[in-house]
């Protein structure tokens, strides 16, 4: 079964709510469209752990946390999921940079989907009747927001859709819903380990910490072989970076650690749920 919800959860969720809301409007102001995209994940990751080790000390809990770890329970947790974060996280920063924040959190929401279809493939966690009819209805609100279903019936269908650009389906709405769908298998496989005896019932901070420095180590390697690792021999690391640059960053750093949390002690298809909430704020704020 889920876990209960108790006076923290709540506020985590509330939090990450918060984030996910704001999170869009300030990447899409901040992160110039020219910068490495490499480089900001990368940032972004190192940032996560600095704030996830530094949790662990004011806590107290590093001790705790560290007795019984090793490399190989490290590879074995967190080795699967940083890889899947690492490419969720490009693809969103792709989507982030063209779309609006409406749309990119409404769009994002398929991840809550993902995540209780693999919360039940990978945990075998069913969900109650009303949560799948909610999850029907968030796919529902995703279709709508493209106009994939809901248009007068009357109107040209294709010339509705080609009056977006193309760039808005590959460089926006492809990569949310990969990204979504990541979300949701890397949440459930992060759930499974923070939550079961296997994954030693993990400290959501100490997790937090093993994804960056998994995810670090693979975009460090991924750097080799790929065009960002190319202009950042040509035109250096920081080309593109501005001081401003490391408000979304900070923001979405903060998001991560209560993404460990919230998915440790509320779960992650609740996660997706408490998100819905970033909606509002995007609309609010939009």
């Amino acid at each position: 079964s889920s876990p209960s919800l108790d006076r923290s959860a709540l506020i985590y969720m509330l939090l990450l709510a918060v984030q996910f809301g704001l999170q869009p409007i300030l990447t899409r102001r901040f992160t110039p469209p020219d910068i490495t995209r490499s480089t900001v994940v990368l940032i972004q990751e190192l940032v996560k752990g600095l704030l996830a080790l530094s949790m662990m000390q004011i806590t107290g809990s590093t001790k705790s946390a560290l007795n019984g770890w090793s490399v190989r329970t490290w590879i074995s947790v967190a080795a699967v999921p940083a890889v899947l974060y690492a490419i969720q996280n490009m693809a969103a920063l792709v989507a982030y940079q063209n779309l609006d924040a409406l749309t990119f959190n409404v769009l994002n929401q398929t991840k809550t989907l993902s995540a209780a279809l693999c919360c039940y493939f990978v945990m075998g966690r069913k969900q109650s009747l009303t949560q799948i009819l909610a999850l029907l209805l968030l796919l529902l609100s995703a279709l709508i927001m493209e106009g994939i279903v809901g248009n007068d019936p009357g109107e040209d269908n294709f010339a509705s859709a080609t009056a977006w650009d193309a760039k808005h389906y590959t460089h926006g709405v492809a990569p949310i819903l990969l990204a979504s769908f990541i979300s949701g298998l890397a949440g459930a496989l992060s759930q499974s380990n923070l939550q079961s005896t296997a994954g030693g019932g993990r400290n959501p901070y100490l997790f937090s910490l093993e994804l960056c420095v998994a995810s670090i180590l693979v975009l460090t390697a991924s750097l080799a072989i790929s065009t960002d690792g190319q202009h950042v021999l040509r035109e250096g690391f920081w080309q593109g970076w501005t001081l401003p640059t490391f408000i979304p960053i900070v923001v979405n750093s903060v998001g991560g650690i209560l993404v460990g949390l919230v998915t440790k002690y509320a779960g992650s298809v609740r996660k997706g749920f408490a998100l819905i909430f970033g909606i509002l704020v995007s609309g609010l704020i939009q």
